[in-house]
């Protein structure tokens, strides 16, 4: 193998891969060859098309037979009882010379069923399960994540005999890198190896979150088309079937990694793409149904892990930094002045959250612990994070590419941690981090030109062999629990700093005491009051519109009237909060989208308390997103009342999730309503305030119902 290696301090110019991220691979019009696929009429089960050699290893008069009659059994049972959404095993069925294992689908266009050829020896129930157990139990004694995935991929291995297993992860910047891989020694190895984020489209993840499963037994396949061409065929979506024939540019891909065979299983983690479990092949090699089963099985139980040893490493990491922020709060009950007791204890700091260096940037001094910059460089820095850092703490990695005046520091403080301490006299304490300077080893260059001709057509990588990166500018990361203590640390030096002065004004100037009580008595009376006349505003809006709606009796504009009071309710809900909470910039959100609920559905009737189900996660965010996010919920509660079910109650599912620094907002019914019917006023308020949240809003088929799902960060962008 041929290494490259080159310096790098800034992201590069990566090929624009629109093309590809718009080339519709679920609906390529054809099948792999080695299966059959029959489409058929969902009332009259009559088949209407399909592909494959169908005549040859089936039935020659298969066009216009029904599927009872060409799959040799009564499907009306396993119809009344299949899914709406999903899969359905028939069973074996006879062909000419060979039995297929047969799976039913539901589609908009019909019902697709698949045949594919059974394989002569099959596995019993007891052993799958038997393996499912081992390979659990040994996920189970994995002692770390690196531990994990090699495991897994060992166990990948056994149960599908492919040449070599990789368990792949996606990372924040959508590149993926291989943690753990099983291969025969005659195969290369990808082990640690990174993937550029174009190598998979963004459409092929949505896919893989879909069809959790993907076989490609042979990449030299020719593809089966639809047929009869006069049966219009050739936009029928095909996510869900197995057989779907590939995209030619994942072919031509594959090609250049010498794989002749591969599959995919998907790792979901909190329903989104965590990772892949990747198998290569050097000849073709099928995976049976049952196999795919297990596998799938395996991966959930894989993703599970994931998580329970994220979660481990996170509470691991908050205990220890617990300790620190005890400590310090013990320190700063003492009676010193906060600055010296910053650098008596500096260097405990600055272990704690893994620093090189600490230093605390006053007007008139800068006081340091560990390897620091100089003076100049370090008000340089403090100076820039200080408009970052206003009310939370600000973290980076790479600074040099963020300040390129801090450039010449870097092998110092590439990665830098900040919080401001405001004041008279302002602090910003400063936890820095030294370079840390990476060569990562990519399968193939990432950064391959662009084609002179934008309209060109995209290819794939011809080459993976080994590259390795040298990258500068950057040092370990920090993580959120360390960002979360620096916060709080942030926190505990200003109330400190403030304790102190209290107590200084007590000595000095007892006189004053009485004084200073009433003035913060008066501080909160006008809060108070502030709050009392904003209350009363809101109620009187919300008054003059219960009245108009009254005299309007039943009709739109009543209804018009009736959501603008419930949105007034909104607001007034988040305003009681912030000032009946210990923080006025942010808001709990799983207490507030509570009674938000119950007081938009108690004021739809008494009757839908029965039906709200609510499972929301602990969040924080900011007041005015949250204003935002109750608005958007109280318009998608308004909307399952009047499309859903017309007005009467039914089952209405909340949940909140977090995922990272992003947030899912998912509301789900039970009702009549289709994906797309909705486009009244309120949607188009939705859309417009999701927008606002630098958001996404999708509406995905609940079978029955609709499932509504925003998807937005917890802070707005570039905070």
């Amino acid at each position: 193998m041929n290494d490259a290696s080159v310096s790098s301090t800034a992201p590069r110019t990566t090929p624009d891969l629109g093309a590809c991220d718009r080339e519709p691979i679920h609906i390529p019009g054809s099948i792999q060859p080695h299966g059959l696929l029959l489409v058929a009429d969902s009332r009259t089960r009559t088949v209407v098309g399909g592909a494959g050699d169908i005549e040859g290893r089936l039935a020659e008069d298969w066009l216009g037979a029904t599927l009872d009659t060409l799959l040799g059994q009564d499907l009306s049972a396993q119809l009344r009882e299949a899914p709406q959404s999903g899969v359905t095993r028939v069973g074996l069925v006879p062909g000419r010379a060979e039995t297929f294992e047969v799976l039913l689908h539901r589609a908009p266009q019909g019902l697709l069923v698949e045949l594919e050829p059974a394989p002569e020896v099959r596995l019993g129930a007891a052993e799958v399960l038997a393996g499912l157990d081992a390979a659990a139990v040994s996920f189970e004694r994995a002692p770390d994540l690196r531990n994990l995935c090699t495991e897994a991929a060992s166990v990948f291995r056994r149960i599908t005999g492919f040449d070599r297993v990789m368990i792949y992860q996606f990372l924040d910047d959508e590149a993926g890198t291989v943690l753990g891989e099983a291969k025969a020694k005659e195969m290369g190895s990808f082990l640690n190896h990174h993937f550029p984020g174009s190598d998979i489209p963004r459409q092929a993840r949505a896919l893989y979150v879909r069809n959790r499963v993907r076989v490609i037994p042979d990449v030299a396949y020719e593809p089966a088309p639809l047929r009869p061409a006069e049966a219009g065929l050739a936009q029928l979506d095909l996510s869900d079937v197995m057989l779907r024939s590939v995209s030619p540019i994942h072919i031509q891909y594959l090609h250049n990694m010498g794989v002749v065979a591969s599959a995919s299983v998907s790792i979901v983690k909190d329903g989104v793409l965590w990772g892949l479990v990747a198998c290569h092949h050097r000849t073709p090699r099928r995976l049976p149904y049952e196999l795919r089963m297990a596998c799938q099985s395996l991966a959930s139980n894989l993703a599970r892990q994931i998580r329970t040893r994220e979660e481990a490493m996170q509470y691991r990491d908050r205990i220890r930094l617990r300790g620190a922020e005890d400590s310090l709060a013990d320190y700063l009950a003492a009676d010193a002045p906060v600055e010296d007791v910053l650098t008596r204890h500096g260097d405990d700091l600055r272990r704690a959250l893994g620093a090189d260096g600490f230093a605390v940037v006053e007007a008139d001094r800068v006081r340091t612990c560990g390897r620091c910059p100089d003076e100049t460089a370090l008000r340089r820095i403090a100076r820039w994070v200080e408009g970052k850092a206003q009310t939370r703490a600000f973290s980076t990695r790479a600074l040099p590419s963020l300040l390129p005046a801090a450039a010449d520091v870097a092998p110092l403080a590439s990665g830098v941690a900040a919080v401001n301490i405001p004041g008279d006299a302002p602090l910003v304490l400063l936890w820095l981090r030294a370079e840390q300077v990476e060569v990562v080893n990519w399968a193939g260059n990432p950064h391959r030109d662009e084609p002179a001709d934008p309209n060109a057509q995209l290819t794939p990588r011809a080459s993976f062999e080994a590259w390795s990166e040298t990258v500068r500018g950057k040092a370990r990361a920090w993580s959120l629990a360390e960002v979360e203590t620096i916060n709080r640390l942030g926190h505990a030096v200003l109330q400190a700093r403030q304790n102190r002065r209290v107590r200084d004004l007590n000595r000095r100037l007892s006189a004053t005491v009485v004084e200073n009580e009433q003035l913060l008595q008066h501080k909160d009376f006008l809060m108070r009051e502030v709050n009392h006349r904003v209350q009363n505003s809101l109620q009187l809006v919300s008054s003059f519109l219960r009245l108009q709606s009254r005299r309007l009796g039943e009709s739109e504009a009543a209804s018009a009237l009736a959501e603008a009071e419930r949105r007034v309710a909104a607001v007034g809900l988040v305003h009681r909060q912030l000032y009946a909470g210990e923080q006025v910039e942010a808001v709990d959100l799983s207490r507030y989208l509570i009674d938000l609920t119950n007081e938009v559905t108690s004021a739809l009737g008494k009757e839908w308390e029965a039906h709200i189900m609510l499972d929301v996660a602990p969040v924080l965010m900011a007041a005015d997103r949250a204003v935002r996010l109750g608005l958007i919920l109280t318009e998608l509660v308004l909307n399952t009342a009047k499309y859903a079910y017309g007005g009467a109650p039914g089952p209405l599912r909340v949940a909140l999730e977090q995922h990272r620094d992003r947030f899912r907002l998912i509301v789900a019914d039970h009702g009549s309503g289709k994906v797309g019917e909705r486009q009244g006023f309120g949607t188009l308020m939705i859309k417009a305030m999701v927008q606002g949240l630098d958001g996404v809003i999708a509406d995905e088929e609940n079978a029955p119902g609709l499932r509504t799902i925003v998807t937005a960060p917890l802070c707005p962008s570039g905070a």
